[in-house]
């Protein structure tokens, strides 16, 4: 509801809790009684033939984010009380989206392709105009929103890190899928960067685990008839894969449009992509309760390690989680010294036994079921 200050100007009034209607069907079950939560936030819904029932009632403590009406209904919905935010014109995406992409939206119409080249034109002539810049913010804060609703459903989650170089053709490929694989077995939700290289093998993992062994094996055979995401038939690859198995487990991907350049992979279920890389880092090591595995890659990797160990070393989160090094010869100190100095920058505290550097999948995945999120005060 719209209020007025002592100086006369409209504000917002502050509604610290509310329902969400992000469906049709949602907001028909509302109009025929079946939600009574009295504070609602009606998000990125066309209603211009919902007319009569957004006329028929009053809308107080209700915002409406991004929603079409017809003239008339906008009007006795802004006159009833209610607050209206209303859409963005002229740009490829809806900041006001109440669910997750799926791997089908994006492709579909070029979409991924077309909000990246949207947005990278502000990195050529900074800064951004206010508008695009408020649009991706709210766009970022709705996917951060889809998430929670999304993770609700899924208490143990794993992460799986790594770099987009990582061929298909390669061992290591095929042992982060088998990780994955397991994981998701065991009941785990396998997360990843979205992008190519380690972070598909991990969703591709996940996507075969209801298949036979064998077939993860087929499926990395089809995939190396074109093992660089830069090749034009990299994709084609990928839906040949899902072409011959079209349905697998669940699992999520987390990219950005930062790195746009990059496909966000064929093989995660579920898609929450941002434009701030700084808010998707943090965020995709933050909800890996039960463990990150890190496989090679290059800076980006080594930067998400030290993230994490940030976020055991001072209990960010109320609880540590293990930290697993797949790939010894990559990680031996004369490659990288990330697990060394991790070891000694956690001393005595109570994440250093949660630190292993082990080559064999099998053991990755029994040193995350035998160390579990630990609460340390």
């Amino acid at each position: 509801m719209t209020t007025s200050s002592p100086e006369g100007i409209q504000r917002a009034p502050l509604i610290t809790e509310c329902a969400e209607v992000i469906s049709l069907d949602q907001f028909d079950a509302l109009m025929e009684g079946e939600l009574s939560q009295s504070a609602l936030a009606i998000q990125g819904l066309d209603l211009r033939d919902r007319e009569r029932s957004l006329s028929s009632r009053p809308w107080p403590h209700t915002v409406f984010l991004g929603c079409l009406m017809t003239p008339t209904a906008e009007g006795h919905v802004a006159a009833s009380g209610a607050t209206i935010f209303p859409p963005f014109a002229r740009i490829p995406y809806n900041p006001y989206r109440g669910h997750l992409y799926s791997p089908e939206e994006l492709r579909a119409d070029d979409l991924d392709a077309r909000i990246y080249a949207h947005q990278a034109r502000w990195r050529a002539e900074p800064p951004a105009p206010i508008i695009e810049a408020l649009a991706q913010r709210i766009h970022d804060h709705a996917i951060d929103d889809a998430l929670d609703g999304f993770l609700s459903n899924h208490e143990q989650v794993v992460a799986i890190m790594g770099g987009h170089g990582l061929h298909r053709d390669v061992e290591t490929y095929r042992s982060v899928a088998l990780v994955a694989r397991a994981l998701t077995r065991s009941g785990m939700l396998v997360v990843t960067g979205g992008g190519p290289g380690a972070m598909e093998a991990g969703n591709l993992g996940a996507w075969m685990a209801p298949h036979d062994d064998q077939a993860l094996d087929d499926a990395i055979q089809l995939l190396a008839t074109a093992v660089d995401y830069t090749t034009g038939d990299y994709l084609a690859a990928s839906m040949s894969v899902t072409a011959r198995y079209p349905t697998g487990s669940t699992s999520l991907a987390i990219p950005t449009w930062f790195y746009g350049h990059e496909p966000t992979n064929t093989f995660a279920t579920d898609v929450a992509k941002y434009f701030s890389n700084s808010i998707r880092e943090d965020g995709l090591l933050a909800i890996a309760t039960h463990g990150v595995v890190y496989t090679p890659g290059a800076a980006g990797t080594v930067q998400e390690v030290f993230m994490d160990a940030t976020q055991n070393h001072y209990v960010t989160f109320d609880v540590i989680s293990p930290m697993v090094f797949l790939d010894s010869s990559y990680w031996s100190d004369d490659r990288l010294a990330a697990p060394k100095l991790l070891r000694q920058l956690a001393g005595d505290r109570p994440y250093a036994d949660m630190i292993a550097v082990l080559d064999d999948p099998e053991a990755v995945v029994s040193f995350i079921h035998q160390h579990p999120p630990r609460a340390v005060d």
